[in-house]
């Protein structure tokens, strides 16, 4: 997408929210590898609905002397040397994702990428210390604010767990294509447009019922 109807600078305090999901081999970033991560950027159309625009995503190869937790792998079902992966390194994988999110965040007016997940200090714990360990520089995300769609679910749908969130939703969930980070990232971007559009239209109720009651206040001139 090279040009943006609608731009999101505004929207959330100059920052563009970017859906991210991450598989890993553990639960500790500093010593466990990322073995996926995935990327969906969402933008503004014409008339301010978010939908999704472009979705990113990267098998990554398990970092020097990392530990891979063989209970974390039988969980995802990720097995990390499979030949058919076509992994990439680390820094190569932020770069592939870097650089489409740098250029949605110009186009948008926005000062920096927001990271939106579910339960997103997981996420962004591994994703920095990737930066980190790579030593990569000017990440586009902001280093520890983020969207949690598992909060927003819980206000919106009354649902914490991802896939109750999409069943309340009216969202398909294919149970044998979840805990792979492309999946995940596009059910959580789908839910985050649901949520905000659903919001966007309530409070544009809202202002029409304002404006019609203060109208309906008014006296009329004789």
């Amino acid at each position: 997408m090279e040009t943006c109807p609608n731009p999101l600078g505004n929207r959330f305090r100059g920052y563009l929210p970017v859906i991210i999901d991450i598989e890993t081999a553990g639960f500790n970033p500093k010593k466990n590898p990322l073995l996926e991560i995935a990327a969906i950027i969402v933008e503004a159309d014409e008339q301010g609905w978010l939908q999704i625009t472009e979705k990113h995503n990267c098998n990554i190869i398990p970092f020097k002397n990392s530990e891979l937790d063989d209970a974390a792998l039988k969980f995802t079902g990720i097995d990390p040397y499979h030949p058919f992966r076509m992994s990439i390194d680390e820094k190569e994988a932020l770069n592939k994702l870097f650089t489409p999110i740098k250029a949605a965040v110009k186009r948008n007016e926005c000062k920096r990428a927001i990271l939106v997940g579910h339960n997103p200090a997981f996420d962004i714990s591994f994703l920095n210390a990737a930066i980190d360990r790579t030593q990569y520089k000017r990440s586009p995300f902001h280093p520890f604010s983020s969207f949690d769609t598992a909060t927003l679910g819980g206000m919106a749908y009354g649902q914490t767990v991802l896939a109750k969130i999409a069943e309340a939703a009216g969202l398909e969930w294919d149970n044998s294509r979840a805990h792979s980070a492309l999946y995940d990232a596009e059910q959580t971007a789908k839910l985050f447009c649901m949520i905000m559009n659903r919001w966007k239209r309530f409070m544009e109720m809202e202002d029409q019922n304002l404006s019609n009651s203060l109208f309906a206040s008014c006296p009329e001139i004789e």
